[in-house]
């Protein structure tokens, strides 16, 4: 479907069920629908893609009030306060963040980020990333880190732009997640002087750009989610580190 309108974006917490619901469907249709994912908690009869973490994390919900606040995009954030409710991190499942957590500085945990298809490729995603910044600032947030994926789990096809992240954009040691086994792979897979770059970055999805554009960085190794179809990498950024035209792009603060 193309639109025939101009969105009128507006961005907010999910503070009902029902809002919660709403994001929950949204991602139904990205992850489950699209993408071919699944997991223990997804309901298919009422089309919800959910897990146990959701009710300790923020939603930030994009909506388009020129289309009777259709969702157009949703995130999930989980700052470190509520990680401690939840028990765990999200990402913890994939890799090991004690680096991360040794820091001593204010985490927050990002996940779950889609776009509906009708609005790809324009401002949703600029309006998402405001509505983070806007978080972030207020929550005093001092590292954002999260998993990212690629679709499927075959990594000798992604080897282009996994190498790419590894040889170029791998965290610096004293943040340098692991992934865990058995699911961890490799991401060293071709020579830095053999990786075509422009190829990679054909390959690469739009969120992963979109951090690496700020200065995020990759831990060590991908995670394969077979649940979910996906070979994931944890994207990690420092605020601090952002440079000024970086934050002016996303209209980020600290």
């Amino acid at each position: 479907m193309t639109l025939t309108h101009d969105p009128e974006f507006r961005v907010a917490l999910a503070r009902t069920d029902e809002d919660l619901r709403a994001a929950q469907r949204l991602r139904y249709d990205v992850f489950v629908e699209e993408l071919g994912g699944g997991g223990p908690l997804v309901d298919h009869v009422q089309r919800l893609e959910r897990d146990r973490f959701d009710p300790f994390f923020d939603h930030l919900i994009l909506y388009d009030d020129a289309a009777g606040a259709r969702v157009a995009g949703v995130y999930r954030m989980l700052p470190c306060e509520k990680a401690k409710e939840a028990g765990a991190f999200y990402s913890e499942d994939e890799y090991d963040i004690a680096p991360l957590k040794a820091t001593g500085r204010r985490l927050l945990e990002l996940g779950r980020s889609c776009v509906h298809v009708d609005y790809r490729g324009g401002r949703a995603m600029f309006h998402l990333w405001n509505g983070l910044a806007e978080y972030v600032a207020d929550h005093d947030i001092d590292i954002l880190f999260g998993v990212a994926s690629f679709h499927g789990t075959d990594v000798d096809a992604l080897a282009a732009p996994l190498s790419l992240l590894h040889h170029r954009h791998l965290a610096p040691e004293a943040m340098r997640v692991t992934a865990r086994a058995p699911h961890a792979a490799n991401m060293s897979l071709i020579a830095p002087d053999q990786i075509d770059r422009r190829s990679a970055m054909v390959q690469m999805p739009a969120l992963i750009k979109a951090y690496l554009r700020l200065g995020g960085v990759v831990g060590e190794g991908a995670y394969i989610d077979h649940s979910f179809n996906t070979t994931d990498v944890c994207l990690i950024m420092d605020t601090s580190a952002m440079s000024e035209r970086q934050r002016r792009i996303y209209g980020v603060t600290t």
